[in-house]
């Protein structure tokens, strides 16, 4: 049997939001190749300057499924605490990296550091939606962000 807790405020839903970018570790990528073959992966990602950065193969799917529109769906957490995002990617070569951007991602993945390895690309990601929501009771106030400016 589950026992809903109430529903958390839509100012709480952003802290929780916010305290999961900073604090989680991987997210699950959902892109599409151009004949709309879909690819679900996880990624390990840091929260770097209001946007998600990311890094993978340039010849893996996600990579190879990056679109001059550059749409990107990414969610945190389990079924039971969604963190849903929709936005922007666009790839970004390490050389062109800020470094701020490049040491904040080694660090968060314990030293690793692709940005000098040419076979890699990281992805960053910009938000333009955010929804959030653990239980029936959150669905009606779920969305957060809705072109890329926070509702709350």
């Amino acid at each position: 049997m589950t026992t809903w807790e109430p529903a958390r405020s839509r100012e709480q839903r952003k802290q929780d939001v916010l305290g999961r970018l900073e604090n989680d570790e991987d997210v699950w990528v959902a892109t599409a190749s151009p004949d709309g073959e879909p690819c679900l992966v996880p990624l390990s990602f840091v929260w770097d300057r209001n946007t998600l950065l990311m890094c993978t193969r340039r010849t893996n799917p996600t990579a190879r499924n990056l679109t001059p529109a550059g749409e990107i769906r990414l969610t945190l957490g389990h079924t039971r605490d969604v963190v849903h995002i929709e936005g922007a990617a666009e790839p970004v070569e390490g050389r062109d990296l800020a470094t701020e951007s490049a040491d904040a991602f080694a660090a968060k993945l314990g030293g690793w550091d692709p940005r000098n390895r040419k076979s890699w690309v990281y992805v960053r990601v910009t938000p333009r939606v955010v929804k959030a929501w653990r239980e029936e009771n959150e669905l009606p106030d779920r969305e957060l962000m809705r072109a890329g400016e926070w509702l709350v």
